[in-house]
């Protein structure tokens, strides 16, 4: 499937707290105006249906999509897996498995996991800094170490493996964020280059949570460029997919009130 773009980088969400990565590829989806190319068949997500929620006009909203799509735009190399559908219980380590073996086989040059972790589980550090963090595994360190460390971006701190225990061993901990510890660790021991950008954020309007994480992710890889020059502006043109107007069900009827 990657056979379309097979020196380009492969997006994925893990499915986090506030639903954060999926509604950041969502963006991505929709803005770059990316064309369904396939799915990603697996038995690890609760099966899903559903309208196409990109419609642009009433004679492509009757379009079906299920729980795992696989997006391309070959101009910019770029393939996005959208997940939308939680994980069968016990199946999550197979899904990555599966995941990595696919983008192995397929000549992915590079992973980018856009994920999010819980806000509360913050050290006093984490508290007093960005609320975004990155983890690149050992392969892909090689290839983009010096472009991040110019952007001064903050590595995800190691914290004690067992929380309140002073003297335990400290590790990577991505608290509320799904699969995302288990792809960066997986991807650590099969040497397959994945770059995990995430956000600290709580359950609620989780929007302008994923407006800032792709707006992270594009300081890195210039996905879309800003229509002025003023580098502190936020002027970058998102478009918000049109499944998003219903994303709290619809308003409330007249006859309340």
């Amino acid at each position: 499937m990657l056979c379309f773009v097979p020196v380009g980088f492969d997006k994925t969400p893990a499915v986090s707290v506030g639903n954060v990565g999926q509604l950041a590829i969502d963006l991505i989806i929709s803005t770059l105006n990316m064309h369904k190319i396939g799915y990603f068949y697996t038995d690890c997500l609760v099966p899903m249906v559903g309208n196409n929620p990109y419609a642009t006009a009433e004679e492509n909203s009757a379009e079906l999509s299920i729980n795992a799509e696989v997006y391309a735009l070959p101009s910019k190399k770029l393939v996005a897996l959208q997940l939308r559908s939680i994980f069968i219980k016990y199946k999550s380590k197979s899904f990555c498995e599966k995941l990595l073996s696919w983008v192995k086989c397929s000549g992915c040059a590079k992973v980018v996991v856009l994920s999010s972790s819980h806000s509360y589980h913050r050290n006093d550090l984490q508290l007093r800094s960005t609320p975004f963090r990155y983890l690149l595994t050992p392969s892909m360190q090689k290839s983009v170490q010096n472009k991040i460390q110019s952007l001064n971006w903050e590595e995800m701190e190691k914290t004690p493996c067992i929380p309140e225990i002073d003297d335990s061993e400290f590790c990577v901990r991505v608290p509320g964020g799904g699969i995302t510890k288990m792809l960066y660790d997986e991807g650590c021991s099969k040497e397959i280059p994945i770059a995990i950008l995430l956000k600290f954020v709580s359950e609620g309007d989780n929007i302008p949570d994923a407006l800032g994480l792709v707006e992270y992710l594009n300081e890195w890889l210039q996905i879309i460029k800003p229509h002025c020059e003023d580098p502190t502006a936020s002027s970058l043109p998102w478009k918000m997919p049109s499944s998003w107007r219903l994303l709290f069900g619809s308003g409330l009827p007249p006859a309340l009130f």
